[in-house]
């Protein structure tokens, strides 16, 4: 999955639907570690209240650490989020965010993962944390 990350940020393949869907981006990958980065954009990413809303915050957070995860998985393995719990820090409006996901542990079938989104001026957004179950088998098939 590295490879298919590295290709995606010089180009040569297309981001997944949902990347395009929210609108980021993976700007760097390597083992254990991927970045990723958005612009919000008020018309699109606006909450009632009028900052972005955390759910975006908290689907860039998740994919980030969802990726991360990804690039130390083997061939035929797969791997589902089994919790998710994220801390918003401080309010966002249109502003480029940088999501850093980082495999913390892991272990033969569960592992944990972390994120940190900051703001241009490297400002914490919102921290973010998973635990990740590993799959294999007929449990990986499809996913």
């Amino acid at each position: 999955m590295l490879d298919t990350l590295l290709k995606m940020i010089s180009g040569d393949l297309p981001l997944p639907p949902v990347a395009r869907l929210i609108g980021f981006r993976p700007i760097a990958a390597e083992v254990g570690k991927v970045t990723l980065q958005m612009e919000t954009a008020l018309e699109r990413h606006a909450s009632p209240l009028g900052t972005v809303h955390g759910g975006i915050i908290c689907d860039l957070a998740d994919a980030a650490m969802g990726l991360s995860y990804v690039t130390t998985l083997a061939e035929g393995e797969s791997f589902t989020t089994l919790e998710l719990k994220i801390n918003f820090l401080r309010p966002v409006w249109q502003t480029t965010l940088t999501a850093e996901g980082t495999v913390v542990q892991r272990g033969k079938t569960v592992g944990m993962t972390e994120c940190s989104v900051y703001d241009p001026n490297r400002r914490l957004i919102a921290k973010a944390t998973s635990t990740c179950l590993t799959l294999r088998g007929d449990q990986a098939k499809g996913r």
